[in-house]
């Protein structure tokens, strides 16, 4: 038995109630399943997401800004929830864009960052008046056409490659040669021209990673982030007004992980806060979040079609698989796959170590491998946890023509 790999269902994160179901929005999961009207599906309970950002905020610093980085689950009615729940909405394309507008959330409030920006992107951020995060000298040249074309200056903020990663990050942003942001080095130039195009330049964005459970990490990437800025304040074209200091805050996934301490980091953007003023008058931080806001708060739901046993193992087919939760089965950038916790839903005292898998034809359609689960039978709900974030718009759902997979928020 694979008990290392496994999430019994006596531990899950998740409520249940007398009959072992899973509770979503206070409902049992089958009737959430039933309203929906099909399997598989993502489920966001927006009680957890509000209280992941409320217990955020009790412990934010008044000068740190609260950004929902959109990337991490971009589902409207998602969003439209968010907007009234945090500072500004990050967004990393035109179509990202007009989902946060439509929410109503202030332009002002949102900015855009990404390295391949369209000629068309850019001129529509200028003209919605957002914040853009400039990753390159072609940007500044193509927002100066806009800012000249519509009469008033784009809104602009330097992303930098530092010269440094995030430590034990998921996935590292900075650091050595990277596509993300203008080199460091190179920040100095860069000023020059914002300041030569006549944009209105509002501060730094210093995305260093993501997915990091370390503290230490975490706290050493912003306060070198910091002190990098403040190198380059004799420069400025204008005062910071916005210093985004990232996110990388993460979220366990595999049984072994413990989850963030949030404390340090705390107290770490506390006295960041508290030397800003003196720094950077008027100027705020910025905490640009996404899987950690909304991660936790999502469930993927199958439902198991065939149960089989081959050569002493079991499997356990359900209908939905990697086409629509490619993290989960490991290929979405895991460099050693870890089982996401899975649970049966309402299931009994029974267990038994199961593969889930999912109905494509391939080996790589697994969203459990050899967990530990209660003992289940076709039309039993399968549900994985931890899926909130990169789940449906990180997937290839045309994958073999299987039918879409359905989003809810509960």
């Amino acid at each position: 038995m694979n008990v290392a790999q496994s999430m019994p269902d006596t531990q899950s994160p998740w409520p249940v109630d007398a009959n072992g179901e899973l509770l979503v929005g206070g409902q049992p999961l089958s009737r959430v399943v039933a309203s929906v009207g099909a399997t598989p599906c993502y489920l966001y309970d927006r009680t957890r997401i509000a209280s992941r950002v409320r217990h955020l905020r009790e412990q934010l610093p008044r000068e740190v800004k609260l950004h929902y980085a959109m990337k991490a689950n971009p589902m409207p009615a998602l969003v439209c929830h968010m907007a009234g729940l945090v500072d500004g909405i990050d967004v990393a394309s035109a179509g990202e864009l007009r989902v946060a507008l439509d929410s109503g959330i202030d332009p002002a409030h949102v900015s855009f960052a990404g390295p391949g920006k369209s000629d068309a992107e850019l001129a529509q951020a200028q003209a919605a008046g957002i914040l853009v995060n400039i990753e390159s000298f072609r940007e500044i040249d193509l927002l100066a056409r806009a800012s000249q074309a519509h009469g008033w200056p784009a809104r602009v903020a330097l992303r930098v490659n530092l010269p440094f990663e995030l430590k034990a990050s998921g996935m590292k942003m900075s650091g050595g040669a990277r596509q993300f942001g203008i080199d460091a080095e190179q920040v100095p130039q860069a000023l020059r021209a914002i300041a030569d195009a006549g944009l209105a330049f509002e501060g730094f964005h210093m995305f260093a990673g993501s997915q990091n459970l370390r503290h230490a990490a975490i706290v050493e990437a912003q306060q070198r982030s910091y002190e990098q800025a403040l190198a380059w304040q004799d420069l400025l074209p204008a005062p910071v007004r916005s210093l985004n200091l990232g996110g990388g805050f993460g979220i366990p996934y595999a049984v072994n992980e413990a989850s963030l301490d949030l404390a340090p980091v705390m107290d770490n953007l506390a006295a960041l806060g508290a030397r800003l003023h003196g720094d950077f008058p008027g100027a705020s931080l910025v905490i640009e979040l996404g899987r950690y806001l909304v991660g936790e708060a999502g469930l993927y739901v199958a439902r198991v079609v065939d149960r089989k046993i081959s050569r002493g193992q079991v499997f356990l087919v359900t209908d939905g698989g990697m086409h629509h939760h490619l993290a989960a089965s490991g290929n979405f950038g895991q460099v050693l796959r870890r089982n996401f916790p899975v649970m049966v839903n309402g299931g009994g005292s029974s267990r038994e170590t199961a593969s889930v898998v999912g109905p494509l034809c391939t080996p790589l359609d697994l969203l459990g491998d050899r967990v530990e689960v209660a003992v289940s039978s076709p039309g039993d709900l399968v549900a994985v946890l931890q899926s909130g974030a990169y789940g449906r718009s990180a997937s290839p759902r045309a994958f073999l023509s299987h039918p879409d997979v359905v989003e809810a928020l509960v």
